[in-house]
């Protein structure tokens, strides 16, 4: 090429990237004007500290000083360690085989998001990387152990918490001039990938209403009912906070009691019936089961009113009530799933105290009862955050988006921080992955409903410790009396195996059969046979201690648990009849999945 066209392809590509700069600073204002007509809209935070994190922080900052050795012997520590480090960057700035970088104490593993070269290969981006890891691991392990012992346990949790939070935010594969990956996809594309990852934010901002809603998938990929539960079968019934799904036999003979599934109202119910291979309901009804499910309604203004009370009885009971109707029994089984089997736990102990013998028995996928350590999501309730909560649901809910941001900060890395990067950084679109669709999908929580369940289950245990009246009827754990497949997951942070363990071993008047499975919460119970994917673990009692006492003496099977639940549950489900045609007593309403969980919070 000659002088002249290398200089007017010069010209031609410092063009391009002028054009895209400039209007990355157009995207960045309007941004910016939506962010701050957001802010002016809401006016003034209502609290300073809506999280209540500063009473953890200081407490925090008192045991440190109440322990100067511990302290003093973790900073020099750290500080030889950065030593190490500065000398391994500096030979490999000079060119001189510095080797692999030295492994050091309490230091962080790279994740995947060091995966560009550069984080490795450059002496500069790799130092970052390094002392990065050990920056962030020695303040995560300074937060959790000096003093161990001499601070409040759920104090030490919060703040561990969000120092985790913090440091994750502080990763420096964060930040546009500290991210390899970012300066060569800006220097190669001229920009145009900061140009259409701005696009992306500001569609987000405004999906949003001028906050922030980070895609975590295509959500125009999916639809539901189309993609996704997509299970055949007939809405049979419905009032104003469920829909009441029957779904379409495939066998010729079924179990004659129906089982009915009550599910979390906290996200949505498709989660069983994420597609077909991966289907729960498809699999119980491919084993001859009549299955029943509720559908929550997505609440808005117009459950304003509901309670726990209501939600027993115009939720669980009506659906148990209009499923024997439409089958001709006198009982049925009930599953239930995550706070759909807190629900579940309060209406079986009613149930056993005022003798109704509708419900021959119960499973439970992950679900607390006992909540005294009761997960990551126990740093979000105190009384203090319970009364910032009540103010954000002062319209009668809790908007979704306050959901969906904390049990992203759960997972801030993944769910957070790399679509930062990926999105609006990168300007990629995010794969179309259908359990991020479903993850997306959040509801609105019902404000009384909401603040009973953090108030007396989280902040008060009152289940477990007999303080707790449903419908007027005092009960405890011991009420529950029906034979219990109670379900936990090994790696679960929202209910931890050794919290669902403990609401298990104080049924003493039921016949439960525990069941521990490999995995997490939602992957450990979504689990299909045909997959051939973990492991579970079962005894036949639960005589230990502790989770980990009881796993000690376990059987491990591998693959899913839904074959152990079937051959538990078979027996407790009566002779086989002719299959069921939908709605045939009760009629059909509409087809499944229905109105109700097609309801998007983002397009309310």
């Amino acid at each position: 090429m000659s002088e002249t066209g290398t200089d007017e392809t010069l010209i031609e590509q410092g063009t391009h990237t002028a054009a895209n700069m400039a209007e990355v600073f157009d995207l960045s204002q309007k941004i910016w004007s939506l962010f701050l007509a957001r802010q002016a809209e809401e006016g003034a935070p209502k609290t300073v500290d809506p999280l209540n994190t500063m009473p953890a922080f200081a407490e925090l900052t008192k045991t440190l000083m109440d322990h100067p050795q511990e302290l003093a012997d973790a900073t020099l520590q750290y500080w030889a360690a950065q030593q190490q480090l500065w000398q391994h960057a500096t030979l490999k700035w000079l060119g001189a085989d510095a080797g692999e970088a030295p492994e050091l104490p309490h230091m962080q593993k790279a994740s995947k998001r060091f995966a560009h070269k550069d984080w490795s290969e450059n002496a500069i981006f790799d130092y970052l990387k390094q002392s990065y890891l050990l920056t962030s691991g020695w303040i995560n392990h300074t937060v959790e152990e000096v003093g161990a012992g001499d601070m409040d346990p759920r104090e030490r949790k919060k703040a561990a918490f969000y120092t985790r939070n913090y440091v994750e935010a502080m990763n420096p594969a964060n930040f546009f001039a500290l991210n390899p990956e970012v300066l060569e996809a800006t220097s190669s594309q001229k920009g145009a990938n900061l140009v259409k990852g701005l696009r992306m934010m500001l569609e987000d901002m405004e999906r949003g209403k001028g906050q922030l809603l980070i895609r975590q998938t295509d959500m125009n990929a999916f639809e539901v009912g189309r993609d996704m539960a997509i299970s055949p079968g007939k809405v049979v019934f419905e009032n104003d906070i469920l829909q009441l799904i029957q779904y379409t036999p495939t066998t010729e003979k079924v179990y004659a009691k129906p089982i009915l599934f009550l599910p979390p109202w906290i996200n949505k119910f498709y989660i069983l019936d994420l597609n077909a291979k991966k289907s729960m309901v498809r699999w119980m009804v491919d084993q001859g089961y009549t299955v029943f499910m509720v559908s929550w309604v997505n609440p808005t203004q117009a459950q304003k009113d509901e309670t726990w009370d209501s939600y027993l009885t115009k939720g669980a009971m009506m659906a148990i009530d209009k499923a024997l109707d439409e089958t001709g029994q006198k009982s049925l089984n009930i599953a239930s799933y995550c706070i759909g089997g807190t629900l579940a736990g309060t209406l079986l102990a009613y149930m056993g105290r005022t003798r109704d013998k509708r419900v021959s028995s119960a499973t439970f996928f992950t679900a607390q009862l006992d909540f005294a350590d009761a997960g990551e999501l126990q740093v979000f309730v105190d009384d203090h955050t319970i009364a910032a909560v009540d103010e954000e649901m002062e319209q009668g809910y809790l908007p979704a988006q306050k959901m969906a941001s904390a049990f992203n900060m759960l997972r801030s890395n993944d769910l957070i921080w790399s679509y930062v990067v990926n999105n609006y950084m990168l300007g990629k679109d995010p794969f179309p992955f259908d359990l991020l669709y479903w993850n997306a999908d959040s509801t609105s929580m019902p404000a009384k409903v909401h603040h009973f369940y953090l108030d007396t289950f989280y902040q008060d245990n009152a289940f477990t410790k007999g303080d707790l009246s449903v419908l007027g009827e005092p009960i405890t754990m011991q009420d529950i009396k029906v034979p219990v497949y109670h379900v936990a997951t090994k790696e679960d942070h929202i209910a931890p195996p050794g919290s669902v363990y403990r609401g298990a071993r104080q049924m003493t008047s039921a016949d439960v059969h525990f069941v521990l499975s490999g995995s997490g919460h939602i992957a450990g119970v979504v689990n299909p046979p045909a997959a051939g994917k973990y492991q579970y673990w079962a005894r036949d009692d639960q005589d230990a201690e502790s989770i980990e006492d009881w796993l000690a003496d376990a059987t491990e099977t591998e693959g899913s648990w839904w074959p152990d639940w079937d051959a538990w549950l078979s027996a407790k489900s009566g002779r086989q009849v002719k299959a069921r045609k939908p709605g045939a007593v009760l009629g059909e309403i509409e087809d499944a999945p229905g109105r109700y969980v097609k309801v998007r919070f983002d397009q309310q």
